[in-house]
């Protein structure tokens, strides 16, 4: 979907030609001269466009307007739930007449944050997933022109969220595919393509350099696959050599069958989405690449399947983490932490300012927090901090989970240094726990996105979650953070 930002009037916008004009109206909307704030009043005065926040009135072939079809739009109050919901609601009017270009003009130049939820809902809503389809129903729309009366003030914004959309369909597209069209292999191939962009390079391990760093845990994960493991290093070098860069570690197990503690059958079939947290590291990349902002950033990415084969790891079996804590295996399905705790131990090496890793970690974080907000787990407060202001400012929030050391209590076993489970109470932060236990030595965070990274139903697919939240955390709180 190709965005554009334009400066233009009530009238003028009545001159433009294209498949579908979206008026987007303000609950404070004052009419004026002119054919369009006319049309308007009317159908305010006739109630037929009431002040609800997505109301919406359909118009075919206007009298006097170029569009093919009109839609004027309630906002509300404008604020990005609003947004959210009255753009989708005009989205899924139009779209079954398949529209290629689309004009939205805002009455009122919106704050930045509804021109986030407008840009972010329109590609949402118009998204498909045609890979794997030999009949696909591609995204109709092509082009977006987002009109109002004075855009000057959002350039800046504008060209963030034109990344942001870019870095979350990548995410989408390798979050939604089949396992099979998702390998480790593929997925290390995917993340080596966005070495053509400028600043970018990439690096794939495979399990022999593994062995020689020690990686016995991510190791034993993989080894009941015949896939081949693949560690990727992803760099991102916008700043100079002595700037610290942020490292992002994302779970990437590309299909999980929770090994020889196999899951149920139901629904096991969106266990391809357990590499949804590696998606979004290379969503965000993607996103900086066409930023290019003054920053540092590491990606790493352990991809590989858990599978219940000959050669799979057993309950009760031990191995020795990279950092050499050795590990009681207690549980085959709680893999993500034992892949994930191996390339925090390898995140050492770069010495970091920060370390965040991204994890479709645990069902109990689904029971606590659902689908609106990613648990967040975090050894420092001004990262926590930045980390919540980055959800709020990107519409992509998180909700802080505490790390008392009571909740290690769990993980203590007779056999290994930590077992990789605890009970299940409070199962998201004994998680958590583990994972601290290989992330002392630098500011750390963990995203358990279990609950958003994915819809089930009949919206079932990934949602690029948390590439917004990633973005506006390197943007805003790392320093320098300019874009050039």
């Amino acid at each position: 979907m190709n965005f554009e930002l334009s400066t233009t009037d009530a009238s003028a916008v009545t001159l433009q030609k294209c498949d579908a004009l979206l008026v987007l109206i303000n609950s404070t909307f004052k009419a004026s001269s002119g054919a369009l704030s006319t049309l308007v009043a009317k159908a305010q005065k006739a109630g037929d466009l009431s002040e609800k926040p997505g109301s919406l009135l359909d118009i075919y072939r206007p009298v006097g307007l170029e569009c093919k079809r009109l839609v004027l739009v309630q906002l509300g109050q404008a604020q990005p739930n609003d947004v959210r919901k009255a753009v989708s609601n005009a989205i899924g009017l139009i779209k079954v007449s398949q529209p290629k270009d689309l004009v939205v003009f805002f009455e009122q130049t919106p704050e930045s944050g509804a021109l986030r939820a407008t840009m972010l809902t329109l590609a949402d809503a118009s998204y498909s997933y045609i890979t794997t389809k030999t009949k696909p129903e591609a995204r109709s729309i092509r082009h977006v022109n987002l009109a109002m009366p004075n855009s000057a003030a959002l350039a800046s914004p504008f060209k963030r969220f034109v990344a942001t959309v870019l870095g979350i369909e990548l995410a989408k597209e390798w979050g939604n595919r089949p396992a099979n069209h998702a390998s480790p292999s593929l997925f290390a191939q995917a993340a080596c393509k966005l070495a053509k962009f400028a600043r970018i390079k990439c690096q794939v391990l495979d399990a022999k350099a593994l062995h020689k760093l020690g990686m016995g845990a991510f190791l034993a994960v993989a080894q009941g696959s015949a896939e081949p493991l693949q560690f990727i290093v992803l760099r991102y070098n916008g700043s100079t050599k002595t700037q610290p860069p942020v490292v992002l570690v994302g779970k990437g197990i590309t299909f999980d069958s929770g090994g020889i503690s196999l899951k149920p059958a139901a629904e096991m079939d969106e266990m391809k989405f357990d590499m949804c947290g590696a998606a979004s590291v290379l969503g965000v990349f993607r996103a900086l690449a066409e930023l290019q902002p003054a920053i540092n950033v590491v990606g790493l990415i352990p991809a590989c399947e858990n599978l219940p084969g000959s050669r799979a790891v057993k309950p009760g079996d031990v191995v020795t983490s990279m950092s050499g804590q050795t590990i009681e295996i207690l549980n085959t399905d709680a893999e993500g932490r034992l892949v994930l705790c191996d390339a925090l131990t390898y995140a050492e090496r770069f010495k970091p300012c920060a370390v965040v890793d991204i994890a479709t970690l645990t069902g109990a974080c689904v029971i606590a927090l659902g689908a609106v907000r990613s648990g967040l787990f975090c050894n420092d407060p001004h990262l926590s901090a930045a980390l919540q202001a980055a959800g709020d400012s990107s519409q992509d929030p998180c909700w802080l989970m505490p790390l008392d050391d009571d909740y290690a209590e769990g993980l203590k076993t007779n056999f290994a240094d930590v077992a990789n489970v605890a009970g299940r109470p409070a199962g998201a932060i004994s998680a958590a726990k583990f994972l601290q236990r290989f992330a002392s030595t630098y500011a750390w965070a963990h995203l358990d996105i279990a609950g958003t990274a994915w819809k089930s139903g009949t919206a079932k697919g990934a949602t690029g979650r948390p590439v917004g939240l990633l973005l506006d955390y390197l943007l805003d709180a790392t320093k320098p953070a300019k874009v050039l």
